[in-house]
C-alpha cells in the first residue's frame, strides 16, 4: 500500500531531482506500509535516520543546482530545507523521548509537505533552470 503514489505530476523535469523525490516518496511509504503492519515502532529510528540522511542528500544535491545557476530565490529555498530537517529532527527526538507516537498525522505532515514542496517550491525553481544551458 502506498500514502503517496508518485505520478509525473510530481516530476519537474530534472531526472536526478525527480529521482529523488522518488526515493523520499518510497521512505515514506515504507513507514506507511510498516505502520499499518503495526511494526513501525520497532523501525521507527531506523527510518527516521534513512529519511533525514536522504533527505539531507537530496538538499544538498538541490542547493548546489541552485547555487550553479544563481537562482534568484536561493535562500528562501534553503529555508525551507532547514526547516523540514528541523522538524524532522524535533520528530525523531520527541518519538525517542516517547513523547509522540507514530501516527496518521506523522505520515499526514510528511506526505503533505513532500507533494507541497514539490509542486510549489520546486516548480518555481525548475522552469529556472531547464532554461539554463543545463
Amino acid at each position: 500500500m502506498e500514502i503517496i503514489q508518485w505520478s509525473e505530476k510530481y516530476s519537474v523535469g530534472i531526472k536526478k531531482i525527480d529521482n529523488q523525490h522518488k526515493g523520499i516518496v518510497v521512505l515514506i511509504n515504507e513507514l506507511f506500509n510498516l505502520m499499518s503492519q503495526g511494526k513501525a515502532k520497532d523501525s521507527m529510528n531506523e527510518i527516521f535516520n534513512q529519511l533525514t540522511d536522504y533527505t539531507k542528500k537530496h538538499f544538498y544535491t538541490e542547493e548546489a543546482m541552485l547555487i550553479k545557476f544563481a537562482y534568484y530565490d536561493y535562500t528562501q529555498h534553503k529555508e525551507e530545507h532547514k526547516k523540514f530537517i528541523s522538524k524532522l529532527t524535533d520528530l525523531h527526538k520527541d518519538f525517542d523521548k516517547g513523547k509522540v507516537t507514530i501516527s496518521i498525522e506523522i505520515l499526514n505532515f510528511l506526505k503533505d509537505w513532500l507533494i507541497n514542496h514539490i509542486l510549489i517550491s520546486d516548480n518555481k525553481y525548475a522552469p529556472f533552470i531547464l532554461k539554463q544551458d543545463f
